[in-house]
């Protein structure tokens, strides 16, 4: 297994120190489903105008990317996932983001002024409330042909690692 940044990050997490950060919040305020759950997509209108269709992802790998225009992180991950976006799209490959500003304005004002074609709805919109809940970004889903979860990462991914999520075509 060739070493990556990921796996270099993930043994280090194995240390003493590092398993009491790697434990999940016992709040509950973000739960993930397990893998393999079927997740049901809704329609919704995306911030650069148009709708996101549910109709669209069906028999196709759909990748769920919650995402703010004020993290720092997602500014990090947010050009990996357009690239990723442009490079397979024409193969089959769905990206839905899902902004969480408070409102939809300075999310779709940071897409415009990032030049970011990835198709983003925001979360505040009562359309958008059919997706599944989450509270911290950046959050990636990979959603498979079958419509069931197939990865669940929060916190930031790297680029090789934002790459790789085309593995599942």
């Amino acid at each position: 297994m060739p070493i990556t940044r990921r796996s270099l990050l993930a043994a280090s997490l194995s240390l003493p120190v590092g398993a009491a950060l790697a434990q999940p919040a016992a709040t509950g305020a973000q739960d993930t489903p397990a893998l393999g759950t079927r997740v049901a997509l809704p329609d919704v209108p995306l911030l650069q105008g148009g709708r996101f269709a549910a109709a669209q992802a069906q028999g196709k790998v759909t990748v769920l990317y919650w995402w703010a225009s004020w993290c720092p992180f997602c500014a990090e991950m947010s050009p990996h996932i357009d690239a990723l976006w442009r490079r397979h799209q024409a193969r089959g490959l769905q990206v839905l983001g899902i902004a969480l500003d408070k409102t939809a304005g300075p999310a779709r004002a940071y897409l415009q002024a990032k030049g970011y074609a990835f198709p983003s709805a925001w979360a505040g919109d009562d359309t958008a409330r059919g997706l599944p809940p989450v509270r911290k970004v950046p959050t990636t889903w990979v959603r498979d042909r079958a419509g069931t979860l197939a990865l669940a990462e929060r916190g930031q991914l790297f680029p090789e690692d934002i790459e790789q999520l085309a593995r599942f075509l």
